[in-house]
């Protein structure tokens, strides 16, 4: 009787973990919304667009010399062995690949199989009142609350209702409800505003 008991609690406790789990892996309503109208998040560093500041790593098969990390430059380039530079600002990391495979099939190798990831994002901006406004390295999954944090933690002035956030693809802030599912994107510029009383 008593394993029994302890199989039932052991069961409930299980799946009340996995539906807490199921639910925390949603964004939340008011998440950052990216130019296209979607939800920033995740998925969207997944397919989001490389620019300056990003660092990625090619590898193809069989081509060590051809193999390596190569930062993209101030002017959206990738200077890459053999082929020059190759653009890469505003494509996806699938786009991207593609365009150093076709250049390497373009007389250089026979049927170059190439592969690109994202070694580092650039870097995101805190700014207002925060304890310490600056640069800051992104990391995947990052919210908003996470960026402050980094930045030193609110003021004591600062308005914990709302955030600014210009994403790096427009022209103008835009405001957000300040929760913990607010998405950071990189190159994205956050401003905690003063609180009026």
């Amino acid at each position: 009787m008593r394993t029994y008991w302890s199989r039932l609690a052991t069961a409930l406790l299980l799946m009340s973990c996995l539906a807490v789990a199921a639910c925390g892996t949603g964004l939340a309503a008011d998440a950052p919304v990216n130019s296209a109208g979607v939800v920033a998040g995740a998925s969207d560093v997944d397919n989001y667009r490389l620019g300056a500041g990003d660092k990625v790593r090619v590898t193809t098969f069989g081509e060590p010399t051809l193999t390596g990390e190569f930062s993209v430059g101030g002017a959206g380039v990738v200077s890459f062995p053999l082929i020059g530079d190759v653009s890469a600002q505003g494509a996806t990391v699938s786009e991207f690949r593609d365009r150093i495979t076709r250049a390497l099939s373009n007389g250089y190798l026979v049927d170059p199989r190439v592969s690109v990831e994202v070694l580092t994002f650039r870097p995101f901006y805190v700014l207002g009142e925060v304890g310490k406004p600056g640069e800051y390295p992104y990391t995947e999954s990052l919210t908003v609350l996470n960026a402050v944090a980094l930045a030193g933690g609110f003021t004591y002035r600062a308005n914990t209702g709302k955030v600014l956030i210009k994403h790096q693809n427009e022209s103008q802030e835009r405001e957000y409800p300040l929760t913990v599912g607010t998405a950071v994107l990189p190159g994205d510029t956050i401003r905690i505003t003063e609180r009026y009383f």
